[in-house]
């Protein structure tokens, strides 16, 4: 199950992780975030162990959002190292999301 990060949380889950994280930035009211949301579940489940999977609502988390540049929802970052090395805006396939993964794991 992907995990809920707060702005107390960001730092020690995305920055810190010693594995490649996948952070989704969502709100409750954008359409193509909820098509989004169930890939983003099954990707943790299918990465369990080898990949983080994050979420951060943007309406909840506005200082990560800017901190993060988002300027259009969903937006979806791999980090490697506590580093941005992709990012992905608005709605992608599984398989997008797969070869992204797959290209820093």
């Amino acid at each position: 199950m992907a995990i809920e990060l707060t702005k107390a949380t960001y730092e020690g889950e995305v920055l810190k992780s010693n594995i490649p994280v996948l952070v989704d930035f969502w709100a409750s009211w954008c359409g193509p975030c909820k098509m989004v949301a169930p890939v983003i579940e099954q990707l943790s489940q299918e990465y369990e162990g080898k990949v983080k999977v994050c979420k951060v609502n943007v309406d909840d988390e506005g200082e990560l959002a800017s901190q993060n540049a988002i300027v259009s929802i969903p937006t979806v970052i791999l980090f490697v190292d506590g580093k941005p090395v992709k990012k992905m805006v608005g709605a992608h396939s599984i398989d997008d999301y797969e070869d992204v993964i797959d290209e820093f794991i």
